[in-house]
């Protein structure tokens, strides 16, 4: 499994989704980890990247939302109880990575 964290320079959600990542990753070797500061908007729309940070998971967004363009916004995500966080919850990542893993 492959994580690219897709991010601006002086986004501080970078920081939340690394700490998040990395408790999710506790104990696992088979994750590469690639961390991409993405400086223009064509790099932004080229990547896939809808706000920092992004995280993609073997190419894939799995926060994406349904016509969100391309941006270097800092980003916001929702928690499974609907509050507002500067990157997807622990627990919402480690779903997606489990998800990814079954395949």
């Amino acid at each position: 499994m492959k994580l690219e964290v897709l991010h601006v320079s002086d986004c501080p959600n970078t920081a939340v989704l690394t700490a998040r990542l990395t408790e999710a990753l506790s104990g696992r070797g088979d994750v590469v980890i690639e961390r991409l500061e993405v400086s223009d908007q064509a790099e932004a729309r080229r990547r896939g990247m809808a706000g920092s940070p992004t995280l993609l998971v073997d190419g894939m967004d799995p926060f994406a939302v349904a016509g969100q363009a391309s941006n270097l916004s800092c980003r916001l995500s929702l928690d499974e109880a609907g509050a507002v966080s500067g990157a997807p919850s622990l627990a919402q990542l480690r779903s997606v990575l489990a998800h990814r893993d079954e395949r």
